[in-house]
Parts: structure tokens; C-alpha cells; sequence
């Protein structure tokens, strides 16, 4: 006989429905992969590539309003592994940190008893990686420990503060959503409050500017915003401007600095913070369907909106270099230059009603290229970006929007037409960076025109809405334990019926059906007619009751009938009169003797149903208690026997019948217990509401049962009469019970009023379970659901196989002695990756690089991931590949690297020094594009003397009006810019000038008059000795030449490396963008990043990066006697003989 398995394990679950209008904002896509969303007082964690629920968590009493995944931008071992930490708010301002992995809830935080408004964990990391900002009403700010749940400081605001947003390029900054308007603070610390009120500015009313003025005149977008004036002004404007109150969103723009968004239903303000002032908006038309949110990309300069009829749009920005005109928009004679966001995609809508709307979208934060719509039904949508090659013949010309190119490089690296590479890995290996002004698009046929489009991938159905009603499939026995599945089937109000499978929580099927015990009688009860009782088989009326019939309360049928014994006779019958017809018949072989056998008896089975007509029973009680019991066996029924009602009940409302025992329920509460074999009655008061259900657990002489009530449920032993659980709503159970079953004989199912089933144990407590203890229908990718040391183990097997000729995924044959079942574990995980993904890994011409950061973005590690980025980028740009390791397909790709394949503007100072002023000059073009008052052209005129634009810098200063107080100091100025020389006397004279009123507390103004006069690296060393770190970096890249530049920056990986600063990780990417590959790997072994500090060795030594001395040889022997400890013995007896593979380096 073949062996077989089936699994009849059902563990303790929660199926959702439908969300609650508070869990509108509490969702989050994390780093690992994983999304989590709030449903009424519970989180869901579902797998983004699967749509699979892994996780629900329970333990909140109240609605859940925020939910948030820990940041992953820290370096990962045994100290400090890959885990599943999200904390979740209520409505009553209880912050709860889970381990999501284990179910378990790691700290609870409270506060305050009122809604938080908005939590987000730290994204410096360096000094720790536990730290959780909350807004707790109305107006203060606190700092969290997540770990501890201490409370480090507490700030208090004058507005009240609806939300907040941090600077993702510099920790100190944070900025406000209030009441009134918008609080920058710049003094943001883990280690003391922000010392002031922060700086206060005030919105001006966007309805009298960007769309509104679009739909008055249709005249453009262009025109629209050339009509915007100041947006943020210091002073507030009177009522009739104030309309923060419609302001959705604030939001930083990740992919370029000091750039806001701010969302209003019917368009999106993009501000630059340097001269406050709006720098794009995009506005929808009369016709178009409002904004709901939007997200920021930081790999590209684009946004992900969420519109209110659910369709999501991918917005990039226009290139520079090529200005469009609308086809229906004639042409501007002086066409203004602004950011411009085209749409370049759309997912379809979905269908809106009163109770079906969008909530909240999410996106991918690794790779950027997915988005999740969660709707208020219990939706969860899963939308993917794809890019496909466009024909340049297709491609509409009149269409107003440029281009968009496929990158040159993939995962970091040029690669050439004929390489391995999977386009939709992420957002930036589908489109190249917007081209920017002055740029000039790379030569020759390597480019190719990319269109984008919306897929949908995953969907995640929730439950319907209630009310409805539950029943669980017949229990496993030793008969159908070959097809056994824990099915549930949920009625619903719409007369459907839905079948769940209990062991992977997904719809199974959805019938319209109707069902009986033995599938022959039928009884009807009406409120004000006699019962009648049916013939299914058949459909016709049995007999029609009396009108003096009493009126039915409760019904049972009975779970006993002789159907199994006259089955058993007819077949013995049949099978007998089929032995004679065979031995009559001396010529049929073995084999056709038992087919004929089988057919018989098939169709006698199928005869049973017309021929045999089963004896039943069934009780039922009156409005007075009085109990009858009848006999239907075909087409009569008989009364048996009227037992008197029980003084001690009231009326009956449920009836339950096992066996021996039958168990009666009434309106008071009271639960009556039958012995009908020993005709022993025991009534139990309970003192609860209404007995509104009783049923009986399955097995074989089972007698426990649950009882429902209107406030609750009881489970009971009908054989010791005594209560073994008990679940009553209230202030510990936020939800009410609509409907029970038993899932199995020790696990009850309950469904509730939130719109979801939970399966619990008898005790019917509210637990969470492990996620490895989950049967999924299909494998997820998550290492992080691995033990610390195996998931660190699986990531070296990826990143590096020196042991073999060539990678493989099979890890049989890799010495891992802990525990073969963990060995197991990871190749489970390694399989659950995808083909395109294998297919990666698997190419020999995929270089240690590429694997890096391929890998970085499997384990979604933020921190390797931008390590990993600028690294491969430095590498590549300032080394040359050895030939030996150097792909066949290089040559394909471009030479000059650095020029057509800078690195992106998001990473700002770490870009090269002309690409990044070529970016500044860009955007000090658009500033004075766009200023509207002598406070705008002022800050317009000390940026272009600092870039050096001294003509356009002396033209701004003469446009100063006699009557404005500050025109004759520009006069002067403009004077002086004008008659600047370079001979000694002038020089030392504003240098004195210059340094006097620096020690003044005129900091601007000096270094002003030092760039006049070419000492940047003078201003540079001021700023940087008055604290201003970040100026100094943006001097010096625009500015200084590259000598100077990187002893500035230099002094600024000193300080960040300091123990007061404590930005290690900033100060890794400074170096590599200096080219200084030994400093980074003697700070990656400072830091005790070994794996990393090994793995940027081998890259160096490919690149010929690091020079073979006494020096890096005690480094790289260090490093690799370090890593051993950390890494599986394979790799470890690897990094020991290392030394002796590499010549005279080791």
C-alpha cells in the first residue's frame, strides 16, 4: 500500500473580515518583505509575494490606528540578528511592540487614554536601533525605549500635532504637521528634547493657486504655477487663507534634499525648504478623481498616489533636457521651468460603494517597485510594477512627457546588452535617473525606451461582512482520514456560503447550497402556522401539523437512525445474489469478477437513497417547556412521548442531543442536563443572558459543549456537569460572539461582530501562535523567520561559495553540524526563491558585487543595501576590473562611467563633485525662477555667489527697488562682486573683513565674501569649525576642486565617527566616495563588521583597490580570522586558507 500523510493539525487562528474606520492609517510595508495591516483591535502580517496571512496578533482592547515595522539599517550577527519587530497603537494610546516571529508581545508603552496620532522608529540606527517616536494628544512628542518601554524625554507643543516627518537626510530634523501650521525643528536628539518651540511657519490657502486657478482658466499647469506665490510665510495669514485642515499629508521627498510634499485632495505642492517656496505642484482636472495619498520613491524622483477610487498612479519626474508642450496646450513664448511629474502608469479602479472605499496604500520600501492597496472590506491588493522594451515608432511624440530610458548598469554594475539581468528587480534597474539641465543623454543605441505598467500579483480576500453563521465539516475519523481537509463553512447574509480551509486560513470555495443530517426529512417551523415536515428526496410536503400543535421554541433532531443498518442488510443482500451470478459463470477470471463485485455495489449505494427510507427522530419543546419526541419514518409520523417541563426553566430557546445526553438552553440562562439513559435530569443556573446556542463536541464520547450566549460562551463537561472555560465580552473582549462551532474535540471556533473567526483552544483564550508553526499553501522567501545563526549562515552561503567551482543552491552538501533539521529549513528557503532570482545566483559572470547587493535586497538590510550601492559604484568608477575576474561582456558597456552613469541624486554629497554641481545649478535656476519677494531673491543671490554665478548673482542684486531698505547695501555689493580682483591688497582686506565678521556671529556673510575672493577651503573650515557639518560638505563639493574637497570631507568622517555624533555608517560612505578602500576596511574591522570588512576585501582585491603592503596584509589577515567565527565551517576552513591562495598578499 503507498504511504500517505495528512495533516489534521489545525492550530489556534484568526480569520479577518472587514476593517474598522480607525485602522485607516495603520499599515506599513516593511524592509522584510512583510506588510501589516490593522484590523479592528487585531494586526494582520501577510507575505507580499505570496498575499498569505502568517501572523495575527492579538492583544490590543481597542482599535488599532498605527502599525510600524523597525527600520533594518543596522549591521546584523548574533548580537544584533534579523527579527520581526513591529509596534502597533490604539485608539486608547497603548503602544505594543511584537515579536511577530513568536506571537509574543515584547513591551507595551502607554501614555495617555487617547488615540496616537503617529509613531515612527528612529532611522539613524548607529547608536541604537531601538528607539520609537510617538505623538500622544494633543500636543506632545515622546522618545521611547522599544526594548524597555523607558521613557527618554517628553516634549509639549503649543498646536495640536496631527502628524510628523523625519529629514531622511539628516536625523536632527523633524518636521510637525499642526492645527495651524508647520513646526521645524533642527535640534532633533535621542539624548535630550528639542530645546525650543522649533521654527513656526504658516501655510497660505492653495485654493486661491495651483488647480483652482487651472480649472477657472484652462491655460495649464505652467501657467497655473507660475501664479503660486509664497505658500509658507513665517507670519499668519487672516481665516479665509488657513486651509491646513484640508492638508492630508506632509512629507519629505527621500530622493533629493530639503525638498517637502504636501498633499491636498486636489493637488501636491513640492516645496523647496531652502527658500520656502512651491517648486511643482501637480494638479488634477476638473474631471479627475482626488488624491487620498502619496508616497515618495527615493531611488527615482517619483510618487506613488492613491487616488479615491482606488487606482494607484506612478508619477516621474520630466528630464530637463527635453521641454514638451501639451498637445493641447499652445505653445508658451517664454515657457518657465519647474518640476514637472508625468504620469507614467495606473492600476485599474476599484468598485466604490457606501461600505467598499480605499483606505491606505503602501509601497515596497527595497526595491520601490510594488504597491499595496488595503480596502475597507478586508482587501488587500497587490499592484507590481513591470517595464517592457517600447518601440520608438509607438511611442506617441505629441504625448508631452519625455522618455524614460532602461539604466546602463544592474545591481550597481554596467552590464552589457548580451548579460543576466531581471529589469524588475527594483524601481531603479527599470528606469534610468531623470536627465537634469545641461546633461546630455549618453551616445549610441545602449539606451532603451522603457514604458511601465501596473500588474496585479496578490490578492487577499477577507471575510464577509457579518452577520452570519458558522459550521464546521464532520470530525477526521479512521474512515476519511485518507480525504480529510478542516473545512469551515460561513454562511453569509446574501445566501452564500463560503468554505475555508482552516489549516492555511484561504477561501477553499464559495457555494449556495443546503444541507441536512441524514439528507431525507425536512422541518419547517413558522411563527404563526403549524410545523410541517418535508421530504427532500422528493420535495413534497409529509404532513402538514395540526392547527392545536403546540408552538415550536427548539428543535433537535436526533443523531441517531437506523439508516447504517438497513444500508448493511440491502448490501448483504445484493452482494450475495452478485456471488451466485459469478460462480455461475465458470469463465470469468479473478480480475472481472471483483469489477463486477465493485459495480454492484457502487450501484446499489446509489440506490440506497431512492429505496431505503430511514427511521428518524426528533425533539422539540413549547412555549410552556414541555418536551416531544417523534418518530418520522417514511411517510408517518408518530408522537412518542411528552416529557412534562421543568419547573426550574423558562422557555427553551436551543437544544443540543449526543448520544445518551440531550442538553436544553432557555431564555434565562439556565442549562438543563439529560441522562436519558439513567432518565436523570440536573438544571444549572449560569446566570447569563439568553441561551442562544449549545452544540456538542465530535469524537467518540466527547461530551464537552459549548453554550453561546448574548454577552458570551461556556464550554461544559456533560459528564461531571461542570464549566471547564468561559469568554464574556466586556472590557478584556472588545468583540461580541454571532455564531460557535467546534473546529476540532479540543479547539472551538467562534465568529464575532468585528467580521472575523477566531479558532481558539477550549480554555478560549486569545493567543497568538508561531509563525513556523504556520501550513502554507505556497513557500515564502523570510529568513528572518530562521534562528539568528541560520539566517546569517544562508545570507554567507549566498554571498559566497569559494569551496566550488561554480554556485550552487543545493546546501546538502555544506557542513552545517547544529542541526540537520535547520539544515533543512534553509534549503526549504532556498527553494522558495524565485526562477528569476535562481537564475541570478546561479551565473558565473555575476560578480561579487552584483551578488551583494542582490542579496541586500533579499534580506532587505538597509544599511548593506546603501553600503552596498556606493561601493559597488566606487569600486567600478575609480578601479578597473582585473582581467581574470572581468566578465566576457564588459567591453559591451560604456567607458566613461562615471560620466554617463553618475551615482544617484538621492545619495547627495556622496555623488561626484560635478554631477552634483551641475544638480545645484539646476536648482538655484529654479529658485530664482520661481521667487516672488526680496526675501526669496535674497536667498537666491547667496547661493549663486556660493556656486560661483557671479553675472547672475550682481543682476539679481540690481533689481533691488530704491524704496526697499536693503538697496544700498546690495548697491554696494553688487559693486563689489563686479570689482572683485585678485590682487593682495583687496584679497587680505575681505578676508579680514570676512573672518572679523565671522567671529561676529555673521557666520553667512563671511563665508560669502571668502567664496568671493576663491578661499571655499577657508569658508569650508569655518563652517565646519561653528558646527555647521552639512553647509561645509555642500560647499566643498560645489566649490572646491578634488584634493581639497576630500581633506574637508575627511574632517567631516572624523566627526561623524566620534563618540558624540556616533554616524559610522554615514562616515563608510564618505570614504568610499573619496576612493579611500583601505580606510573603509580598517573601519569595517573597528567596528566589528567582519563579514562585511571580508567580503569588501575580496571586491578590493578583484578591483586591484587595495595596494599589497605589510599593512593590508595584517588587516586582511585579521579580517578573515575574525569572520570564521561567524560563518558556516565551509566558509570558515576557507578564510583560514585563504592566506595561502592569494600570494603575497596573505
Amino acid at each position: 500500500m503507498l504511504p500517505y500523510t495528512v495533516n489534521f493539525k489545525v492550530s489556534a487562528r484568526t480569520l479577518t473580515g472587514a476593517l474598522n474606520a480607525h485602522n485607516k492609517a495603520a499599515v506599513d510595508w516593511g524592509w522584510q518583505g512583510l506588510i501589516a495591516y490593522g484590523c479592528h483591535s487585531l494586526v494582520v502580517v501577510i507575505d507580499s509575494n505570496t498575499a498569505q496571512t502568517l501572523q495575527v496578533l492579538e492583544k490590543h482592547k481597542a482599535d488599532v490606528v498605527k502599525v510600524k515595522w523597525a527600520r533594518e539599517n543596522y549591521h546584523h550577527n548574533i548580537g544584533s540578528p534579523y527579527s520581526l519587530r513591529l509596534a502597533s497603537a490604539d485608539v486608547n494610546g497603548k503602544i505594543i511592540v511584537w515579536d511577530v516571529a513568536a506571537g509574543v508581545a515584547q513591551c507595551e508603552i502607554q501614555e495617555h487614554a487617547k488615540p496616537i496620532q503617529d509613531v515612527q522608529w528612529l532611522w539613524n540606527q548607529d547608536a541604537s536601533r531601538d528607539l520609537l517616536l510617538a505623538i500622544h494628544p494633543p500636543n506632545y512628542i515622546v522618545l521611547w525605549n522599544a526594548d524597555t518601554g523607558t521613557k527618554l524625554w517628553k516634549k509639549s507643543y503649543a498646536d495640536n500635532i496631527l502628524s510628523f516627518s523625519f529629514d531622511p537626510f539628516d536625523p536632527s530634523h523633524l518636521t510637525l504637521l499642526t492645527s495651524e501650521g508647520i513646526v521645524f525643528i533642527s535640534d532633533f536628539s535621542p539624548a535630550r528634547p528639542p530645546s525650543g518651540p522649533g521654527k513656526k511657519v504658516y501655510i497660505s490657502s492653495p485654493h486661491s493657486s495651483p488647480a483652482h486657478n487651472k480649472l477657472a482658466a484652462a491655460t495649464g499647469a505652467k501657467k497655473a504655477l507660475n501664479k503660486v506665490k509664497i505658500l509658507i510665510t513665517q507670519e499668519k495669514p487672516s481665516a479665509e487663507f488657513m486651509t491646513l485642515n484640508d492638508c492630508l499629508q506632509l512629507a519629505y521627498l527621500p530622493s533629493k534634499r530639503n525638498h517637502m510634499l504636501l498633499l491636498y485632495p486636489r493637488e501636491i505642492l513640492i516645496l523647496d525648504l531652502e527658500v520656502n517656496q512651491t517648486v511643482g505642484v501637480i494638479a488634477i482636472e476638473r474631471t479627475g478623481v482626488p488624491f487620498l495619498q502619496v508616497i515618495p520613491c527615493f531611488q527615482r524622483d517619483g510618487l506613488f498616489c492613491l487616488h479615491e477610487n482606488g487606482c494607484i498612479t506612478l508619477r516621474v519626474r520630466r528630464s530637463y533636457n527635453s521641454v514638451f508642450t501639451t498637445s493641447n496646450e499652445e505653445p508658451d513664448p517664454d515657457p518657465v521651468q519647474e518640476l514637472t511629474y508625468d504620469l507614467r502608469s495606473q492600476c485599474d479602479a476599484i468598485r466604490v460603494t457606501k461600505t467598499v472605499r480605499p483606505f491606505s496604500m503602501v509601497c515596497c520600501p527595497v526595491n520601490e517597485n510594488a504597491a499595496a492597496l488595503i480596502v475597507s472590506d478586508g482587501r488587500v491588493m497587490i499592484w507590481e510594477l513591470k517595464s517592457a522594451v517600447c518601440n520608438r515608432n509607438s511611442r506617441n511624440s505629441s504625448s508631452g512627457v519625455s522618455p524614460l530610458y532602461s539604466p546602463v548598469s544592474f545591481c550597481g554594475i554596467p552590464v552589457g546588452v548580451l548579460q543576466n539581468k531581471l529589469p524588475d528587480l527594483s524601481l531603479d534597474n527599470m528606469i534610468g535617473q531623470s536627465a537634469i539641465a545641461g546633461e546630455e543623454q549618453p551616445k549610441g543605441s545602449i539606451l532603451q525606451e522603457v514604458h511601465l505598467k501596473f500588474l496585479l500579483t496578490g490578492l487577499l480576500s477577507g471575510l464577509p461582512s457579518p452577520q452570519f453563521a458558522i459550521r464546521m465539516c464532520p470530525p477526521l475519523t479512521t474512515k476519511n482520514i485518507r480525504m480529510y481537509q478542516p473545512l469551515l463553512a460561513v454562511g453569509t447574509s446574501n445566501g452564500s456560503v463560503l468554505v475555508y480551509h482552516l489549516t492555511s486560513g484561504l477561501l477553499h470555495k464559495e457555494l449556495s447550497i443546503h444541507s441536512c443530517e441524514v439528507k431525507q426529512y425536512l422541518a419547517v417551523v413558522f411563527k404563526d402556522k403549524p410545523l410541517e415536515l418535508w421530504d427532500v428526496r422528493t420535495c413534497t410536503l409529509l404532513r402538514e401539523m395540526s392547527k392545536n400543535f403546540p408552538a415550536v421554541t427548539a428543535l433537535e433532531w436526533s443523531p441517531s437512525h437506523n439508516l447504517k443498518s438497513l444500508r448493511k442488510k440491502q448490501l448483504a443482500t445484493r452482494e450475495a445474489m452478485a456471488r451466485q451470478t459469478v460462480v455461475s459463470d465458470t469463465e470469468l477470471s479473478i480480475i472481472e469478477s471483483s469489477v463486477i463485485s465493485l459495480l454492484q455495489e457502487a450501484e446499489s449505494k446509489s440506490e440506497l437513497s431512492q429505496n431505503i427510507s430511514a427511521r428518524e427522530h426528533f425533539v422539540f419543546t413549547d412555549n410552556d417547556g414541555q418536551v416531544y419526541h417523534l418518530t418520522v419514518e417514511g411517510n408517518s409520523v408518530k408522537d412518542s412521548a411528552r416529557i412534562p417541563p421543568d419547573g426550574s426553566m423558562g422557555s427553551i430557546t436551543c437544544i443540543a442531543w449526543k448520544g445518551d445526553t440531550l442538553v436544553l438552553g432557555d431564555m434565562d440562562g439556565n442549562l438543563n442536563f439529560w441522562d436519558l439513559k439513567g432518565r436523570v435530569s440536573r438544571g444549572i443556573p449560569t446566570h447569563r443572558s439568553w441561551v442562544r446556542k449549545i452544540r456538542f463536541a465530535p469524537g467518540k464520547g466527547n461530551q464537552k459543549l459549548i453554550a453561546m450566549y448574548n454577552d458570551g460562551a461556556e464550554v461544559w463537561d456533560t459528564k461531571e456537569v461542570q464549566m471547564v472555560s468561559s469568554l464574556r465580552s466586556g472590557r478584556n473582549v472588545t468583540f461580541r460572539i454571532l455564531d460557535v462551532d467546534w473546529c476540532t474535540s479540543d479547539k472551538v471556533i467562534l465568529a464575532s461582530d468585528d467580521g472575523c473567526i477566531r479558532v481558539l483552544e477550549m480554555s478560549m483564550k486569545s493567543t497568538c501562535f508561531r509563525m513556523d508553526e504556520q501550513e502554507l499553501t505556497e513557500p515564502v522567501w523570510c529568513p528572518y523567520l530562521l534562528v539568528p545563526r541560520a539566517s546569517l549562515a544562508l545570507k554567507a552561503f549566498l554571498l559566497h561559495q569559494p569551496w566550488n567551482g561554480q554556485f550552487s543552491l543545493d546546501i546538502s552538501h555544506v557542513d552545517y553540524p547544529e542541526n540537520e533539521e535547520i539544515k533543512n529549513l534553509l534549503q526549504e528557503q532556498l527553494n522558495s526563491l524565485s526562477n528569476d532570482i535562481k537564475k541570478l545566483l546561479l551565473d558565473p559572470e555575476f560578480t561579487l558585487l552584483q551578488r551583494c547587493l542582490l542579496v541586500s535586497r533579499l534580506y532587505g538590510d538597509e544599511s548593506e543595501l546603501h553600503f552596498w550601492t556606493v561601493a559597488a559604484h566606487y569600486l567600478h568608477s575609480l578601479c578597473r576590473e582585473t582581467p581574470a575576474s572581468a566578465p566576457a561582456t564588459t567591453e559591451t558597456a560604456p567607458r566613461d562611467h562615471r560620466v554617463t552613469n553618475p551615482l544617484d541624486i538621492c545619495y547627495d554629497v556622496l555623488c561626484e563633485n560635478a554631477y552634483f554641481q551641475k544638480f545645484q545649478l539646476e536648482r538655484v535656476n529654479l529658485q530664482e525662477v520661481k521667487r516672488s519677494t526680496y526675501d526669496h531673491t535674497r536667498k537666491c543671490t547667496d547661493q549663486l555667489l556660493l556656486l560661483g554665478q557671479t553675472d547672475r548673482a550682481v543682476q539679481l542684486l540690481l533689481e533691488t527697488s530704491a524704496d526697499n531698505q536693503h538697496y544700498y547695501c546690495d548697491s554696494l555689493k553688487a559693486c563689489l562682486v563686479t570689482t572683485v580682483t585678485s590682487s593682495g591688497p583687496s584679497q587680505s582686506t575681505i578676508k579680514l573683513v570676512a573672518t572679523n565678521m565671522i567671529a561676529n556671529g555673521k557666520l553667512a556673510e563671511g563665508v560669502q565674501l571668502l567664496c568671493l575672493i576663491d578661499k571655499a577651503a577657508d569658508a569650508c573650515r569655518y563652517l565646519q569649525t561653528y558646527g555647521e557639518w552639512n553647509r561645509a560638505a555642500w560647499l566643498a563639493k560645489v566649490r572646491l576642486n578634488s584634493e581639497e574637497c576630500a581633506d574637508v570631507l575627511k574632517r567631516w568622517v572624523d566627526h561623524l565617527c566620534s563618540p558624540q555624533v556616533n554616524q559610522k555608517s554615514k562616515a563608510l560612505l564618505v570614504l568610499l566616495s573619496l576612493g579611500c578602500f583601505s580606510s573603509v576596511a580598517e573601519t569595517l574591522h573597528s567596528m566589528r563588521y567582519f563579514d562585511r570588512a571580508a567580503l569588501f576585501v575580496e571586491a578590493c582585491l578583484k578591483y586591484g583597490a587595495i595596494e599589497v603592503s605589510g599593512d593590508t596584509d595584517i588587516l586582511c589577515q585579521g579580517v578573515y580570522a575574525k569572520v570564521g567565527f561567524r560563518i558556516p565551517l565551509s566558509l570558515a576552513a576557507w578564510a583560514g586558507t585563504k592566506f595561502y591562495q592569494e600570494g603575497s598578499i596573505f
